[in-house]
C-alpha cells in the first residue's frame, strides 16, 4: 500500500505513451509489423521524447509548467512581492500547510485544462487554512460566503460544513471560477468577480463600456481589496515562479497523492477514527475540517481524508476493533425548549450542552432542532440520513419576562385579561395562585410576567405610526 501513491503517476506516464509502443506488450503484433516496429525511434532514450513525458518529482515544477494567465505588471505587485519577502516564516507555514491540498488542487486544474496559477489562489483567501471564518462569515480554503455556498451545492448543517470540506470546496470554488471565465472571458475579471461578486464586476464593465473606456482589470473603479486582489495572486506566483532570485525557500512537495478517500460506514467518534489510522488527531482534522463536532455521521459524511499511507492501517485496525464506535448521538427537539429544560431531558449539564451545540447565552431551542448528546450505552442504531444530512440547530432568543401589576376592569375575566396581554389563561392563574376559573372583582390587582420589552410599552394614542 505504501507505494500505491506511484499509481496515479504511471498511468499519466502511460497515457503520453503513442499507442504503437504500449502495444508492444500487449499484443503481438505480425511479423511485417514486428519490422515495422523495430525501425521506430527509442521514446525512452531520444532526448525530444524523454521532455515528452517526463513528470516532475516535486509539485512547484508541475505548477510552474502550467501557468497560462498573462502577468499583471503593476506596482501594487512589486509592494506585495515584498510583503512576502520580509515575512519568511509567514511564507514558510503557509506552504507547508498547503502540501495536504495542493497536489489535489493540481490534479482537478489539470483535468478542466485551467491555469495552474489557480492552486495559488488559497494561499490569498485563507493562507491555505480550511478553518479559517471572515469577519463577513466566509469560511473555508476558498472563502465561501453561505449563500455562494449553497448556490454551489455546499451542504452547511449542523453536523457538517462543505465549505470547509478538501474536496467539495475545490470542485465549488474551481466550477465558480470556471463560470465567472465564461461570464467575462478574462481571468483577471474572473478573479475580480470572485472577491467582489459577479454582478459588481458586470457593472463595472458596463459602466466603462458606456463612457467608451477600456474594461480591462486595471481600468475598473473597484474597491481596495479588489484592486489589490489580483496583484497579491501575481506576487505569489512571482514567488513561486522563481523563489531563488527572491530570496525566499519553499519547501519541496512530492508530485504524488498526499491522501485518499475512505468510506465511513458507521457513525464513529473523531478521536477513534484518528486513533485507527494512527494520525494525530490535528492532522486527521486538517484533512476533514468539514467535521466540527466530535462525531462523524456516516448518513451525512459518507467518505473521509487519510494521509495516503495511513488509509489500510485504519481499515486493518477497523476491523480488529471490537468496541463502541460512537459515543454520541442526534436528538430532535419535539418543541420549543430552554437550553436547561432540554438538558435536562438528555442527561446532560446546561454547560455541556451549550459547549457541545455551540448554543449562545440566552437563546431559546426551537422545535425540530437536532442537537448532539451522548448515546445510550445499549444504542447502536445510527444516526439516520436525513437528520445527519439536514439537521439544523434553529435558536430564537429567549424572551426576558418582567413582573407587573394590573388592576381588573369592570366584568373582567382571567380570560379576557389573558387575551388582552397575550398570555395563557393557565399562566395568569399559576401567577396569581387562583382557579383557572376564579371570578375577578373590579380593581382586583393581578400579577403577570410580560416581556421586558412590550411592558415598558404604553398603548400609543392616535394614529398608529409607521416605521
Amino acid at each position: 500500500m505504501g507505494h500505491l501513491y506511484l499509481l496515479p503517476i504511471l498511468f499519466s506516464l502511460l497515457s503520453l505513451l503513442p499507442l504503437a509502443v504500449r502495444s508492444q506488450d500487449s499484443v503481438a503484433p505480425a511479423s511485417s509489423e514486428a519490422t515495422e516496429l523495430q525501425s521506430l525511434p527509442d521514446v525512452t532514450t531520444t532526448g525530444s521524447k524523454v521532455a515528452e513525458v517526463e513528470i516532475p518529482a516535486d509539485l512547484w515544477t508541475r505548477i510552474r509548467r502550467g501557468f497560462a494567465m498573462p502577468d499583471l505588471q503593476v506596482d501594487l505587485v512589486q509592494e506585495r512581492e515584498q510583503w512576502y519577502v520580509n515575512r519568511p516564516d509567514y511564507i514558510e507555514r503557509m506552504t507547508t500547510r498547503s502540501s495536504k491540498y495542493l497536489y489535489h488542487i493540481v490534479e482537478e486544474l489539470e483535468r478542466r485544462g485551467m491555469p495552474t496559477e489557480l492552486a495559488l489562489l488559497p494561499f490569498i483567501e485563507s493562507a491555505f487554512n480550511p478553518q479559517a471564518v471572515s469577519s463577513a462569515r466566509a469560511s473555508g480554503m476558498w472563502q465561501f460566503m453561505p449563500r455562494t455556498g449553497k448556490d454551489f451545492d455546499l451542504k452547511q448543517n449542523a453536523f457538517r460544513d462543505d465549505r470547509r470540506d478538501v474536496l467539495a470546496s475545490t470542485r465549488a470554488a474551481l466550477d465558480y471560477l470556471q463560470r465567472l471565465y465564461g461570464m467575462f472571458g478574462d481571468w483577471h475579471l474572473a478573479l475580480a468577480a470572485y472577491n467582489w461578486g459577479e454582478g459588481n464586476v458586470g457593472k463595472a464593465v458596463n459602466r466603462n463600456q458606456r463612457a467608451g473606456q477600456a474594461v480591462a482589470y486595471t481600468d475598473l473603479r473597484m474597491p481596495a481589496e479588489t484592486r489589490q486582489y489580483v496583484p497579491k495572486l501575481q506576487a505569489m506566483k512571482n514567488l513561486v515562479a522563481d523563489p531563488q532570485s527572491k530570496g525566499i525557500a519553499l519547501p519541496s512537495i512530492p508530485n504524488h497523492p498526499y491522501f485518499q478517500s475512505v468510506p465511513l460506514p458507521r457513525d464513529m467518534d473523531v478521536a477513534l477514527v484518528a486513533r485507527l489510522a494512527e494520525v494525530p488527531l490535528e492532522d486527521f482534522k486538517a484533512l476533514n475540517p468539514s467535521a466540527h463536532r466530535p462525531v462523524l455521521l456516516a448518513g451525512g459524511t459518507p467518505q473521509i481524508l487519510l494521509p495516503w499511507d495511513n488509509a489500510e492501517i485504519f481499515e486493518r485496525n477497523k476491523a480488529a476493533y471490537g468496541g463502541r464506535l460512537a459515543s454520541w448521538t442526534v436528538w430532535v427537539a419535539p418543541k420549543n425548549m430552554k437550553v436547561p429544560e432540554a438538558a435536562k431531558k438528555v442527561g446532560m449539564s446546561d454547560e455541556e450542552l451549550r459547549s457541545v451545540n455551540k448554543i449562545p447565552p440566552r437563546m431559546l431551542i426551537k422545535a425540530g432542532s437536532a442537537l448532539l448528546v451522548p448515546r445510550p450505552t445499549r444504542q447502536d442504531k445510527d444516526v439516520t440520513s436525513k437528520v445527519a444530512d439536514n439537521g439544523q440547530l434553529n435558536l430564537a432568543p429567549e424572551i426576558m419576562l418582567r413582573k407587573q401589576t394590573i388592576k381588573a376592569r369592570k366584568k373582567d375575566s382571567l380570560a379576557s385579561v389573558a387575551q388582552r396581554y397575550k398570555v395563557a389563561v393557565a399562566d395568569v392563574a399559576k401567577w396569581n395562585n387562583l382557579a383557572a376559573d376564579s371570578a375577578l372583582k373590579s380593581g382586583q390587582k393581578l400579577v403577570l410576567m410580560l416581556p421586558a420589552k412590550a411592558s415598558a410599552k404604553k398603548k400609543p394614542s392616535g394614529k398608529t405610526a409607521k416605521g
